[in-house]
């Protein structure tokens, strides 16, 4: 076969092979116009069944007539004549009504998102009392964020974003105010207690409680889940007689203890620091001048602290455990009463970020102190703090100003400049024998003071 031969059957070969592919071609194009004109079809004939089952459909729209939510929630608490009285809205609300509308009307001056505004189509939007109840029945009850949706009239979005903006709101707000260190007024208050109680110069009472966090990383999960086997986050705290919490930490992982937490708490970072409020008060015939708390029996034998006695033998030793058992329930009872306000606390959380937790946290114990501060006149044995304004423990050096009295219950957590000042006030915190010391004559004050009435 000649070269022209073979060329021209190649030719031939190839041309057939493109008529084929060109036939093959024109067969898909029809058939896939022949599926495009059955899907409309199916598409003009049912046009809610690929709405309803596709899994990546968009939501429908629905009106909730927030209109009338906000209405019903009028008609019902703050109008003069509600539905329902002060004890129910003291009840559902956790707090009373003056109380309520000071955080609602703080809350909407600090953030624009509570600010009530028309939409694009001229509607007014949901009112701040609507998306303060929303995040208010949230915390109370512990629910999802869609249970109150059908009183409401929110979106369970809309609730979810109200909350985070109502804690952060609180924080911003009342943070600085009700989560203080004790100034001159309330240290003077205590002190005159914790004397009356039997235990002079005592401040509070010191322990941890633990939060489970549900929806804890799989990845954190060994780091969080303490002797329980569950994640939880650490909530240490101080608690005065009347229940208010004048410290809180949160955040450490549930594996620590209370020493661990302890450890890194800033609870004594006034004291390290020079800054703490000089006092005076004498035990049993000796004088003291550093206050200190009650604890249970995992803490450290510091000067900072008086622990029970473990199985008391003598009547000196049983009668100081009752009452310091006794007294240190305070910070127990603290807790209670937060879970009982805040199911929210008591209930495994939800929230996937933690520092959100923390925010959650601290913004109900700003509600918390609010609400002690609003109803402890109420109290059976309650102290009005004007009485001993007149008793404040100062150093004899203090100034007598406004300013003087402020200067000295300032807090901060910087570097202090004297690296020597801040060991000589860690080794007088430290110190066993102080702390032995101070405890031996608070059994013997103790047993002077109540053995009679035993």
């Amino acid at each position: 076969m000649s070269y022209n031969e073979s060329l021209l059957e190649s030719s031939s070969s190839d041309s057939s092979d493109s008529n084929d592919f060109d036939a093959w071609h024109e067969r898909v194009i029809q058939s896939n116009r022949q599926l495009e004109d059955i899907m409309i079809e199916l598409l003009i004939s049912e046009p809610n069944m690929i709405i309803q089952d596709h899994p990546r459909a968009r939501r429908r729209y629905c009106n909730r007539e927030r209109e009338h939510g906000e209405a019903r929630l009028m008609q019902d608490y703050f109008v003069d004549n509600p539905t329902y009285d002060q004890a129910t809205f003291r009840r559902r609300f956790r707090m009373q009504k003056p109380l309520f509308l000071r955080i609602v009307a703080a809350v909407t001056a600090n953030d624009i998102y509570f600010q009530q505004r028309r939409d694009a189509t001229g509607r007014q939007g949901l009112s701040p009392l609507q998306k303060c109840t929303g995040a208010m029945r949230v915390l109370a009850y512990g629910t999802s964020a869609d249970a109150h949706d059908e009183y409401l009239r929110m979106s369970e979005t809309v609730t979810r974003a109200s909350l985070i903006k109502f804690v952060e709101g609180v924080i911003s707000c009342f943070g600085q105010e009700y989560l203080r260190r004790p100034n001159n007024g309330d240290l003077a208050r205590l002190l005159h207690v914790g004397a009356d109680r039997g235990f002079p110069g005592m401040v509070g009472s010191i322990d941890c409680m633990h939060w489970e966090w549900k929806n804890c990383p799989t990845a954190w999960a060994g780091q969080y889940a303490g002797r329980s086997g569950k994640p939880t986050i650490i909530l240490e705290a101080v608690a005065s007689y009347d229940l208010w919490i004048w410290h809180a930490f949160f955040g450490t992982p549930g594996t620590c203890n209370d020493i661990n937490v302890l450890q890194r708490s800033p609870v004594f970072d006034d004291v390290l620091s020079g800054q703490a409020p000089h006092v005076s008060y004498v035990v049993n015939g000796r004088e003291y001048n550093r206050t200190y708390y009650l604890t249970d029996g995992i803490y450290p034998s510091w000067a900072a602290f008086v622990k029970s006695i473990t199985s008391p033998q003598l009547r000196k030793h049983k009668l100081f455990a009752q009452h310091q058992e006794a007294v240190r329930k305070d910070v127990e009872r603290a807790f209670g009463v937060l879970q009982a306000r805040f199911a929210f606390l008591r209930h495994p959380c939800l929230v996937w970020d933690k520092d959100m937790m923390g925010k959650i946290m601290i913004a109900c114990i700003i509600i918390h102190n609010m609400i002690v501060e609003d109803e402890r006149d109420t109290y059976l044995h309650y102290y009005d703090p004007s009485e001993f304004l007149n008793d404040t423990p100062t150093n004899r050096h203090q100034t007598s100003s406004t300013e003087g009295d402020e200067q000295s219950f300032q807090y901060s957590t910087e570097r202090i400049a004297d690296l020597s000042s801040y060991m000589t006030n860690r080794t007088q915190l430290h110190n066993r024998e102080a702390h032995n010391a101070l405890k031996n004559d608070l059994i013997e004050h103790i047993w002077q003071k109540f053995s009679v009435d035993e």
